[in-house]
């Protein structure tokens, strides 16, 4: 015997394994059984013209490489020189070799039989594995053997074992029993041992992750067996997983990706792979696939949540491909494209790719269409979310045609239907329809066409009614309408909003709440700002229904930090702060207003509003609302009452003394406070309005140099209000206005405020050496607008640039 079978065996390098399972028999091994060249049992036996016996395949060689190397053919036992090559079947001899061997497996595969159980040492199970993956890799057929003694139960109990090479050994045996081999496959399948196998995978022992990977990639050859795998909870997520690892080899990498792409033959798999992450296979169904499967893996694209990046890709791979279905496909396929269209169309990127792709056109006719074919209204509803999204997306939708004579979405006869649509729908469309619109009044190329068709289809009221709605998504929308179309057709909204019962107090109410702030009040707000500020009676009906009082408290709460943290609170405080300013321009007018003033202290928070840095909006307002208190502060300030003149005095006029009173307000000559008559000098507000000038936004500028103006009006004291002014160090900031002559506004703003400044003398003297200023000057007088030239003219009279008897203007005062 060449060898015996005993617990001490050592199992070796894996490049021994074969020698010594080979030499491993029960009974003994007859010398003639082994190929003098290759040492191992012969299993096909051949013998040349001496008499010697080798295996086929090694002599073969044998003879292939003298030829090749031009020796003499000679036996390789005996060397001696052979006259012929032919090799005779030593048929006997193989017939008994066979036998030998089949007496041998059994006997080898029954002592594998009594050794895998738990009771066994490490190095038997591990002897037994070894043996059984030796029988099967020799002869396929061997694996029925293996099947019929029932070994393949007992080699998936090896996998519970507690030793991890056993574990090990017993995954890569399996896969060597099941490979090409459906039945093995089909009781391997039977119970939970898949379920074990697919535990492996997140073992923490990087071998038994690659050789459970190896065992089911076998198994997912088998069709059958896919569904099987893919039933088990979490098998697709974790080798969706591994594909993307960085820590799993190559190979375990590779085989978890075949393995996932034999599971796809599987419609459920290709699910599961799309919802953990791996769309291709879906997206490749939709492309590719029968028009059952393109249906039914774009109702479930449509189902799925996909970040934005997804979206895009998703979008350049099907989006062609789910408008066609959309546009010829049964009701269902459209149903079910459209829904995934509205899922990747929720992100602007992968919006603007669909518009590319075809989608508008489509759309709207889904939208317009009446008759046999048109879509139900929940389908209508989801076009138009489509739309609303695609619209929405920043894409300069009025370049595309979407209709003869190059109409686009934005002529007057498509938004007449959008309008005709939203007064004949339900809440939900009209929602998604007045989003649409929203997307469509955004940018200046497309607002005016849109005012021009509400304008001429009379839509004004029907639009501003949304106001009142109980629905909060198609309230919100409309609000956010009327505040885009709001600066071009402003004062019809103040007419429908003042003319309709409620629909004020209602946008009064919902800037009023105290629920955080919410994107409709930031809309709201924003809408009553950019009404007209001098429409003095839909400023009354707010002083009325007390919506200013209202105002500040909201304001007032936000700057304590009361409320904060959202991102609507910008322009929210924007839209407050320019609704609050309203009341300052009806000052004159109403004395309402002038007590509201009073009695919250405008003026003052106005002030404080001033140095909202980062707010270039909030600033900009709070400076225009004190230039209007400032103004009206000169029919506030209470002039003094001079005593009667005694009777001496009235008969000798030469010896009474004028009466000198103390305590008045330089600027205006009488008695000021900041909450009385709100004086911008009591205010200590002129350094901070002298600070906005050297502001980066020019509107910012532009507003606290006309605010600053007020102090050189003609009813207070100019060369007061010039002293003031140097005193704040504002004299330098104003010219440097005039210098940089940022804007036209800017540059008319600035030359009138330097000519009063150049009438007091020593401002005058000091400049006439600046030929920067002279300069600025010359150029106003040159090339500004009638009126300005005239002021540059007497500015520079000022500064001896031009003789003063010279008037080029006529005196306009």
């Amino acid at each position: 015997m060449a060898g015996s079978w005993d617990g001490s065996y050592d199992p070796g390098s894996p490049s021994d394994e074969s020698y010594h399972l080979e030499r491993m028999h029960i009974e003994p091994i007859y010398d003639a059984f082994v190929c003098p060249l290759t040492k191992h049992v012969m299993r096909d036996p051949v013998t040349l013209e001496n008499g010697q016996t080798f295996e086929r395949e090694a002599i073969e060689k044998w003879f292939k490489e003298c030829n090749e190397s031009g020796r003499k053919l000679v036996c390789p036992l005996t060397l001696k020189e052979l006259k012929s090559t032919d090799l005779n079947p030593s048929i006997a001899l193989r017939n008994t070799i066979e036998e030998w061997t089949i007496r041998n497996e059994t006997a080898q595969l029954d002592m594998a039989r009594r050794s895998l159980n738990m009771g066994s040492s490490e190095n038997d199970v591990l002897l037994s594995l070894k043996s059984i993956q030796h029988i099967c890799q020799k002869n396929q057929s061997n694996k029925h053997v293996v099947r019929n003694a029932d070994l393949i139960p007992m080699i998936v109990d090896m996998l519970k074992s507690s030793s991890r090479k056993v574990r090990c050994k017993a995954l890569e045996t399996l896969q060597i029993v099941v490979e090409e081999d459906a039945d093995n496959k089909a009781i391997l399948a039977e119970g939970d041992t898949v379920r074990t196998i697919v535990k492996f995978l997140s073992h923490e022992q990087s071998k038994e992750r690659e050789e459970a990977v190896s065992l089911l990639y076998e198994l997912s050859k088998s069709e059958a067996l896919c569904e099987k795998i893919g039933s088990i909870n979490g098998a697709i997520l974790i080798l969706v997983g591994m594909t993307s690892s960085n820590s799993e080899n190559v190979l375990t990498v590779e085989k978890a990706d075949k393995t996932l792409e034999n599971l796809e033959k599987c419609e459920n798999n290709v699910r599961q792979m799309a919802e953990n992450g791996r769309l291709q296979p879906l997206l490749t169904q939709i492309l590719e696939g029968p028009p059952e499967t393109k249906h039914s893996m774009a109702a479930y694209l449509g189902e799925l949540v996909l970040n934005n990046d997804v979206k895009v890709y998703v979008a350049r791979t099907v989006g062609a491909s789910l408008i066609d279905i959309m546009k010829t496909g049964s009701m269902q396929s459209r149903e079910a494209a459209l829904k995934a269209l509205n899922q990747i169309s929720s992100y602007e990127a992968s919006s603007k790719v669909l518009i590319e792709a075809g989608i508008l056109l489509p759309l709207v006719k889904d939208l317009f269409t009446v008759g046999a074919n048109q879509l139900p209204m929940r389908l209508k509803e989801v076009s138009a979310t489509i739309l609303a999204n695609v619209v929405n997306s920043g894409y300069d939708v009025d370049s595309i045609p979407i209709g003869p004579d190059h109409q686009t979405l934005v002529s007057e006869d498509n938004v007449h239907n959008l309008l005709h649509l939203i007064s004949n729908t339900g809440p939900p469309i009209e929602c998604k329809l007045l989003q649409v619109l929203v997307g469509l009044t955004t940018t200046p190329t497309t607002v005016l066409n849109v005012v021009a068709a509400i304008k001429s289809s009379g839509a004004t009221i029907s639009l501003v009614q949304f106001i009142e709605v109980p629905q909060k998504d198609l309230r919100v929308a409309s609000i956010k309408l009327l505040q885009n179309l709001s600066p071009h057709m402003g004062q019809e909204l103040a007419d429908a909003l003042r003319g309709m019962v409620g629909h004020l107090s209602s946008l009064i109410r919902i800037i009023s709440e105290n629920t955080g702030i919410s994107e409709e009040q930031a809309a709201a707000a924003g809408l009553l700002a950019e009404l007209p500020e001098r429409d003095l009676g839909l400023t009354r009906q707010m002083l009325d229904e007390g919506a200013f009082q209202l105002i500040i408290s909201r304001v007032v709460k936000i700057r304590q930090g009361e409320i904060r943290g959202t991102r609507f609170v910008t322009p929210f405080l924007e839209g407050l702060v320019r609704v609050l300013a309203r009341v300052t321009f009806v000052l004159s007018d109403e004395p309402d207003a002038v007590a509201l003033c009073r009695e919250h202290g405008l003026a003052a928070l106005f002030i404080e509003l001033l140095q909202t840095n980062g707010l270039d909006n909030v600033q900009m307002v709070s400076a225009a609302a004190l230039e209007n208190l400032s103004q009206e502060s000169k029919n506030l300030t209470r002039l003094p009452e001079l005593p009667a003149p005694g009777v001496c005095a009235a008969i000798f006029p030469c010896f009474s003394k004028q009466a000198v009173i103390t305590g008045l307000c330089r600027v205006h000559r009488g008695t000021c406070s900041l909450r009385e008559s709100f004086c911008l000098l009591e205010g200590q507000a002129v350094h901070k309005l002298v600070a906005l000038l050297d502001h980066t936004n020019e509107k910012v500028v532009e507003a606290a140099l006309a605010a600053l103006s007020t102090l050189l009006d003609d009813r207070v004291d100019i060369e007061q209000g010039v002293q003031v002014l140097c005193e704040a160090e504002g004299i330098k900031p104003i010219l440097d206005v005039l210098l940089e002559k940022q804007t036209e506004n800017l540059r008319r703003r600035a030359v009138w405020v330097v000519e009063r400044l150049l009438r007091t003398d020593d401002i005058a003297y000091e400049v006439s050496g600046d030929q920067n200023v002279s300069t600025a000057l010359v150029d106003a007088f040159h090339h500004a607008d009638y009126r300005t030239r005239q002021i540059a003219e007497r500015a520079l009279k000022h500064v001896d640039k031009i003789p003063n008897f010279s008037g080029i203007f006529p005196n306009m005062g």
